[in-house]
């Protein structure tokens, strides 16, 4: 498993060298009716955004709060925006009334490591901004068809529509991502169960693995309501910078729909899981009982054995005196021995048997 997500990684990066797809471009509409694509830096994009009916800049920095007010700043936005968002957890809502800040959770899941990684979304007239770290590679990819998408765009929206069209499909192409974890965590969940069925071995790994596996699904099911909440401040258009129309309003919708169908489906692979612990707390319940029957088995041979020894062992101690062997006789002390051990052994037997099963319960 670790070497195929290694390899799809390499496959990734190498796909991403070929493009030569950039992790800062802007993709802009302009005034003239054509759509461009530009690479390099972000204060590069200055003069685009000034031509540009619409636009869209994607921004990698290596430190979300200082670098990230930095471009803010040059962007026209204000840094503040960017400290507030960044000090939330997972997820994050701020509406300036002429500026809008979003903070959206982007999930990767390797085996059961669980990462997320902050991504920021600003909003401002008929520019829309996004900002993130290095691990999220998600939006460089959608670069590839982002041209094309604003071509589709209708030219005789208000500028609050087109930009909120171009938001709408930023925040799927982030949810359609996050979706691939629950993949992730389902495949290493069909890893682990084979492991039930061992009767042996495996134990303490197992426990570690279903472990981190409950700890991966609540990381996951935590980043998904994050992203839910997000999507219910947009739902109804409220802010300034939001579309009122309806129709575009349907598909914050429809995101709605699709976080609380994966949040649904998280939620059954919980209750699954515990299903599976469950069953392998019964099985350890299980093996322990019969190691605990072994053990009592075994007491009660020691306690057969100890009484065959014992037994013969006093007897001959007595007749061992003069006066008893005299009287009785050697063959006779023989044959009491003899039987003694056999009764003591048979007696001892029985009664361990029945400590072992236990009293019959009417």
């Amino acid at each position: 498993m670790k070497a195929r997500q290694e390899a799809e990684t390499k496959t990734e990066s190498s796909s991403n060298q070929f493009n030569n797809v950039s992790p800062t471009f802007c993709v802009a509409m302009l005034k003239n009716g054509s759509t461009v694509k530009i690479e390099g830096k972000a204060e590069e994009f200055l003069q685009t955004i000034k031509d540009a009916d619409f636009a869209w800049i994607n921004v990698q920095v290596d430190d979300l709060k200082e670098d990230g007010s930095k471009i803010a700043s040059m962007l026209g936005f204000t840094p503040a925006i960017i400290h507030e968002l960044v000090e939330q957890r997972f997820s994050g809502y701020d509406d300036h009334t002429a500026e809008l800040g979003l903070l959206l959770p982007a999930v990767k899941v390797r085996e059961l490591e669980v990462e997320i990684n902050k991504l920021i979304i600003l909003m401002k007239n008929n520019l829309i901004v996004t900002i993130h770290g290095e691990h999220v590679t998600r939006l460089v990819k959608f670069a590839r068809y982002a041209v094309t998408f604003f071509k589709k765009v209708p030219k005789n929206l208000d500028d609050v529509d087109k930009i909120s069209l171009v938001l709408i499909r930023i925040l799927d192409e982030n949810n359609e991502k996050n979706f691939d974890g629950i993949r992730a965590i389902q495949e290493q969940g069909e890893e682990i169960s084979k492991y039930l069925i061992e009767t042996t071995g495996f134990r303490q790994q197992l426990g570690t693995d279903i472990y981190k596996m409950k700890h991966a699904l609540i990381t996951y099911l935590e980043a998904l309501w994050a992203s839910l909440d997000v999507i219910h401040y947009l739902r109804y258009g409220d802010a300034e910078l939001i579309t009122d129309d309806p129709i575009i309003l349907q598909k914050v919708g429809m995101l709605s729909t699709d976080l609380t169908r994966q949040i649904s489906i998280s939620e059954q692979m919980s209750t699954v899981l515990a299903s599976g612990l469950e069953v392998l707390q019964s099985i350890y319940n299980n093996q322990l009982q019969m190691l605990n029957n072994r053990l009592a088995l075994v007491v009660v041979w020691l306690t057969v054995l100890g009484t065959v020894v014992l037994v013969p062992n006093t007897l001959a101690t007595i007749f061992s005196i003069g006066t008893f062997s005299e009287k009785i006789g050697e063959t006779s002390i023989i044959w009491i021995i003899v039987a003694s051990t056999i009764t003591s052994g048979i007696m001892a037997y029985w009664y361990g048997k029945r400590l072992l099963i236990g009293p019959k319960i009417n």
